[in-house]
């Protein structure tokens, strides 16, 4: 099978084939083996001692059998097709209930920890988490979106996720939007626009130029950067983030649901009244 289909499908089509390897072996086997199985074991005394799996299929046996699964997966391949798709929804199945799981166990971390900044009514009734980075196009498609459903729902609380995933740039800006949050909490949000809303790489000039422009001392951003606070707020996200099985930005919990991507208004409104009324 080509290397570029990805492992779980190999994987799937691999246990398909054992599984029909195991039918063309019992069809292949001669009618007295099948009967001896069946037949009551004979006295254990002074009988030589076997280990299981011993026996093995003779080479003729072994290639008519290799021929029936052949022969079977050619003229029934939806049988492979089947298969790979029940393991997949068995998966799926799987890691929901694995997401469910951890966002429960990482309730409070995901929407109470005091260190994470906080938007829209800090009191409403609904809260949305978002994991970003500032480089991240998608994060920045999606800040329109997120504005208007704050604008339109005076009920929905925001809980930014600084999570810089996509080199030095993004590193540097969410450690100086952390910065700007530990300095005025109020200006974090109209920072973090800012930010989003800027285009092109995201340099340390421009970052700094940005915090000036709401009446921060650049100066004292920067050194505020370096504080140990900082760091952990930043590893202590990346951390939760892999607990859910985040591996890229934009994404967002809402409720009990872990939405990764890009997300439209619609969905988001849907999220929300589904959680409002859950």
């Amino acid at each position: 099978m080509p290397r570029s289909i990805p492992f779980s499908v190999r994987r799937a089509w691999c246990r398909a084939v054992a599984a029909l390897a195991v039918l063309g072996a019992v069809v292949a086997a001669p009618t007295d083996a099948l009967a001896q199985s069946t037949a009551p074991a004979p006295a254990a005394q002074n009988q030589p001692e076997t280990t299981a799996g011993s026996a093995s299929i003779d080479p003729a046996q072994r290639a008519a059998t290799e021929k029936i699964i052949r022969d079977y997966l050619l003229a029934n391949p939806e049988v492979v097709i089947d298969a790979i798709r029940i393991y997949r929804e068995q998966v799926e199945r799987h890691q929901e209930e694995m997401a469910r799981a951890a966002l429960a166990h990482r309730r409070a971390a995901l929407v109470s920890d005091p260190g994470s900044p906080v938007g829209g009514n800090p009191d409403g009734d609904v809260t949305i988490v978002e994991f970003f980075d500032y480089r991240c196009g998608y994060c920045k498609r999606v800040l329109p979106t997120i504005k208007e459903a704050l604008k339109t729902d005076k009920n929905l609380r925001i809980v930014f996720k600084e999570f810089p995933i996509l080199g030095d740039q993004s590193v540097f800006a969410a450690r100086a939007a952390l910065a700007v949050h530990k300095l005025d909490p109020k200006k974090y949000e109209p920072f973090h626009n800012a930010l989003m809303a800027s285009t092109g790489n995201v340099s340390e000039s421009r970052v700094m130029r940005l915090a000036g422009e709401l009446g921060l001392d650049p100066e004292a951003v920067r050194k505020t950067m370096d504080s140990p606070e900082i760091d952990a707020r930043i590893d202590s996200n990346h951390q939760l983030a892999q607990s859910l099985n985040i591996r890229g930005t934009p994404a967002f919990v809402i409720g009990n649901e872990l939405v990764p991507g890009l997300i439209s208004l619609e969905q988001l409104r849907q999220l929300v009244a589904q959680a409002r009324n859950g």
